[in-house]
């Protein structure tokens, strides 16, 4: 018998607002609700996009430098990228990236090379294999992404998006602005 999510159970769930009211009485339990909703789908998908490439032996984050790479290879960017631009197209911080990079590497999926314009920096390939992997790969991964959202139509699917545009700007902004709310 599968496990029922807390959230699902409406005994905790109401404990859980109560607890969470307690720091704001005025809090819409909507708003909690949503917060908790949201969660709980990010970390499944986030979880699913994971177990996508497993097989794979990687992390979806080295499997996301491998697409960028093959993405800028495809679309004629080019065939190598520097680390700074590959932290900026996946929006990690360059330490984070190095470590990716070390590991890949070990794996034999990319390779560096010295920038011949830049002898103080390199560029980063893919491999045979690196290629290989995105090829075998790529496929199912799409197909979960597909299946997580097969459940809504169309219409609703184009509403999420205009939805979670609208608060991402919004957080954004607040971040931004360095908003928090004093008592």
């Amino acid at each position: 018998m599968k496990q029922k999510n807390w959230m699902q159970n409406e005994e905790k769930r109401k404990k859980w607002m109560e607890f969470m009211r307690s720091f704001h009485p005025d809090i819409d339990p909507e708003t909690l609700r949503l917060m908790d909703e949201l969660g709980y789908v990010f970390r499944s998908i986030y979880h699913m996009r994971e177990r996508s490439v497993d097989e794979a032996g990687l992390s979806f984050a080295q499997y996301q430098v491998l697409m960028h790479l093959f993405f800028a290879e495809q679309m004629g960017d080019r065939s190598e990228l520097n680390p700074s631009e590959m932290s900026d197209r996946q929006g990690v911080s360059r330490n984070t990236m190095s470590a990716f990079i070390r590991n890949l590497e070990e794996e034999g999926l990319i390779e560096r090379r010295l920038d011949p314009n830049d002898r103080r920096r390199f560029n980063i390939s893919l491999t045979d294999d690196g290629r290989a992997v995105i090829g075998q790969y790529t496929r199912d991964h799409l197909e979960t992404i597909d299946h997580c959202f097969s459940i809504l139509t169309v219409d609703e699917q184009q509403m999420l998006s205009h939805l979670l545009q609208k608060l991402g700007a919004h957080v954004k902004a607040m971040h931004q602005d360095g908003c928090t709310v004093q008592a």
